[in-house]
């Protein structure tokens, strides 16, 4: 045997495991739902067996406003949450990447929100979002005077945006330690050279820091839409998809079609049409936003 063909044989073993688990977890699964998309097929075994009905899943899908109402409310939190959070989260780098006193510290606290359990921060904030007393309330009634209040996630006005709030506070550490990464592999000659050149603060950012962080830009924009199009816990544990559809995203819609109603067949053509799209949009950002060096 040559050592060429050990080496391969080495290198497809380390890999197997890997093969294996995915397949199990991700392709086995995914298969399932392309099948149980075309049958009638239940959450809770039935005496009827499960019959194949075609393209009536998807049919119906496509013909429930609400799906539609879904896919609308999921696209508004993404164009709303993507922008904010970035913002954010570039903001929160630029000022823990300045030599500022305390700066370790000042990191320390930043990251808190990505220690904790999405659940955990749901609760803290359902706490801040309580009516008529809460503490995001009682900060309103200073100006708006006493007995005013929001219905912060019980308004469907206000309800969306809230959840937005929530969302972006909750998971911005992540995006700002790539951002705190991305700044420190800046090359300090361009801000020097700028400086001498007479470049203002805004100017060093703008020809300097911002082209330095095209390519996190790029990545960091594509988890993050994709992380936003998943929405589930907050809007499962606060809202329930309420109120009147207001917050029903689209895993919310396919959790409620799943498990309340136990219509699996109906839930795996939401899931196979959901991870269709999502994958669209990620080949489509990735076509149209190209690192540097690239083609």
């Amino acid at each position: 045997m040559s050592i060429k063909s050990r080496s391969q044989r080495q290198e497809l073993a380390m890999l197997l495991p890997a093969v294996i688990f995915l397949t199990a977890l991700i392709v086995v699964p995914f298969a399932l739902s392309i099948w149980f998309s075309f049958t009638d097929q239940r959450l809770v075994p039935r005496p009827i067996p499960t019959k194949v009905i075609g393209f009536t899943n998807y049919l119906r899908m496509f013909d429930d406003p609400l799906f539609w109402q879904a896919i609308w409310n999921t696209v508004l939190f993404a164009l709303l949450v993507v922008p904010f959070q970035l913002a954010i989260s570039l903001g929160a780098a630029l000022i823990l990447n300045a030599a500022i006193p305390f700066r370790s510290v000042f990191r320390a606290i930043a990251i808190l929100p990505l220690l904790l359990p999405m659940t955990v921060i749901v609760a803290i904030w359902a706490v801040l979002f309580r009516i008529p007393n809460g503490p995001l309330n009682t900060a309103y009634q200073w100006f708006a005077g006493s007995g005013n209040y929001v219905d912060w996630i019980g308004n469907p006005s206000t309800a969306m945006v809230s959840i937005v709030v929530l969302s972006a506070w909750a998971t911005f550490p992540y995006q700002m330690l790539i951002y705190l990464a991305g700044l420190q592999d800046i090359p300090q000659d361009l801000y020097e050279a700028a400086k001498l050149d007479g470049a203002k603060s805004w100017q060093r950012f703008r020809y300097v820091t911002w082209p330095g962080l095209r390519n996190v830009n790029i990545f960091l924009l594509i988890i993050t839409t994709i992380g936003a199009l998943k929405l589930f816990t907050q809007v499962n544990i606060l809202t329930k998809g309420g109120p009147n559809g207001a917050t029903t995203t689209i895993i919310q819609y396919l959790f409620q079609q799943g498990y309340a109603t136990q219509k699996v067949g109906y839930a795996s053509a939401v899931a196979v049409f959901f991870f269709l799209a999502v994958t669209a949009i990620a080949l489509l950002q990735r076509r149209f936003l190209k690192n540097e060096g690239e083609a």
